[in-house]
């Protein structure tokens, strides 16, 4: 069966905020006085990513792949799950063409940290910084993002077959 030339994918990622728990957003370390609550850094923007790329490839989400059951995932660096992500979609014969993300947190402002996250995953998945939209917004202190309980990303991209690229 003849692949095809290019797949696209979304993701979602929701986690709660928590108190004595660093922030990482897209890569990223924030100061913020809690983070998120997960058994990794729950680094919503790049799991919402790692399951878009996930899904375009039919390859299911990551709790299918790196399940909270397993010690060895504890607490670990998202970055380095989206690196074995990536390194599924190239082995199927697929590059990322591009990632929009939508970030919904009510605090911190992220506007300061979106160019480093966007050089971070650029880095990661071995594309350019203008294939990386990473966007954020509030829920307008509406629900229980808008109370500050957790915050949300959703994800989608484009993968391409190597040989189209």
């Amino acid at each position: 069966m003849k692949k095809l030339p290019y797949r696209i994918g979304n993701g979602f990622d929701v986690h709660q905020i928590a108190e004595e728990r660093k922030l990482f957003l897209g890569g990223v370390e924030i100061p913020h006085a809690k983070g998120l609550l997960g058994h990794s850094d729950a680094d919503v923007i790049l799991h919402a990513i790692s399951d878009a790329m996930l899904g375009a490839l039919a390859l299911g989400d990551i709790g299918k792949h790196f399940p909270n059951t397993d010690l060895s995932y504890k607490d670990i660096d998202s970055k380095v799950l989206l690196e074995k992500v990536n390194q599924l979609v190239l082995k199927a014969g697929y590059i990322c063409g591009n990632i929009d993300v939508m970030l919904i947190i009510e605090k911190p402002k992220i506007a300061p940290y979106i160019q480093r996250m966007r050089n971070e995953i650029s880095r990661i998945l071995g594309i350019g910084i203008d294939c990386v939209s990473i966007k954020a917004t509030t829920n307008e202190k509406m629900g229980y993002i808008g109370r500050e309980e957790g915050a949300a990303a959703y994800a989608v991209c484009l993968l391409m077959l190597k040989d189209e690229a």
